[in-house]
């Protein structure tokens, strides 16, 4: 069942975001995409976030709920 994200939710994913995950966006040179958000925990797991480049860092531009979603493995992008 789909609940909707509160913003203290969306705060902890966006951290674990730029923690976990921007520095290996960064090496891969990565401009835009869609990510599983379980590197924020399991409780994300049916979530995504869309994100793209800003000039020197990237940002979250979305979230969205997809029961379907799978998560990456984040240590083969390491």
């Amino acid at each position: 069942m789909k609940e909707d994200l509160s913003e203290h939710d969306k705060i902890e994913i966006m951290t674990a975001f730029s923690e976990k995950v921007v520095p290996k966006l960064k090496k891969l040179q990565a401009r835009i995409g869609t990510l599983n958000c379980a590197f924020a925990g399991p409780r994300y797991t049916s979530w995504v976030v869309h994100f793209r480049e800003t000039r020197s860092d990237f940002e979250i531009t979305g979230f969205e709920y997809d029961e379907d979603s799978r998560d990456l493995d984040l240590r083969v992008l390491a």
